[in-house]
């Protein structure tokens, strides 16, 4: 009986350590100082606010989560909101955050609410792209069905429709420079604002492996 309570006990040590390995950092749950907590505008589980313009952070690259959190500290990224709180975040925030985001699920696509042929206008740009105007594909970079390479690429599926309007105009009028050789902005140059917004539609509305169901 002894040894069943042990064994018991020792279970109930186990599947704690478990717990408590599996729980948010703080600075994603609590936030620390001037840096607020990451949950309040992306969630604890990296879905972000569509509504409001906050971005998936769910299966970035630690390297690329990273890098942002490095340019907003710079100035080479400008936001309004991140800049201060990335400003406040340690070494240690920024790799606890990194790699609890890439370790959560993408959240499950949209339902596409855009014309049919709008969205299709987005998923031929974002697959063949137009080369009569040198114009690559999205996924020349970004991978088959905009799953990201790592760690300069990050997953596009998915990812907020408005939120990928706001960043290829950003890229476009100059106001966003940190992409890597300015690929982005010499992209971006290229859409129209029609474009922007089909291919912003249509990855919207595209799953990736280990979504949220």
């Amino acid at each position: 009986m002894r040894s069943i309570t042990r064994l018991m006990f020792m279970g109930t040590i186990v599947m704690a350590t478990s717990i408590a390995a599996a729980a948010p950092p703080a600075i994603v749950t609590q936030g620390k100082g001037a840096a607020i907590a990451c949950a309040s505008c992306h969630g604890a589980d990296g879905a972000g606010n569509a509504q409001a313009g906050f971005p998936v952070l769910a299966q970035l690259p630690p390297a690329h989560f990273a890098k942002q959190i490095a340019d907003f500290k710079a100035g080479t990224r400008a936001n309004p909101v991140m800049s201060p709180i990335a400003m406040a975040m340690s070494a240690e925030d920024i790799e606890s955050s990194a790699r609890h985001y890439a370790g959560q699920a993408r959240p499950k696509a949209a339902a596409a609410t855009a014309d049919p042929a709008v969205i299709a206008r987005g998923k031929q740009l974002a697959i063949n792209g137009a080369w009569d105007r040198d114009l690559p594909p999205c996924f020349k970079c970004h991978a088959v069905d905009g799953l990201g390479v790592a760690p300069a690429f990050p997953p596009i599926a998915g990812q907020h429709a408005a939120y990928t309007v706001s960043q290829l105009q950003a890229w476009k009028t100059g106001a966003r420079t940190n992409d890597p050789q300015t690929l982005m902005k010499t992209v971006a140059a290229k859409l129209t604002d029609d474009e922007i917004r089909a291919v912003a539609d249509y990855l919207a509305t595209i799953g990736t492996p280990g979504e949220g169901k």
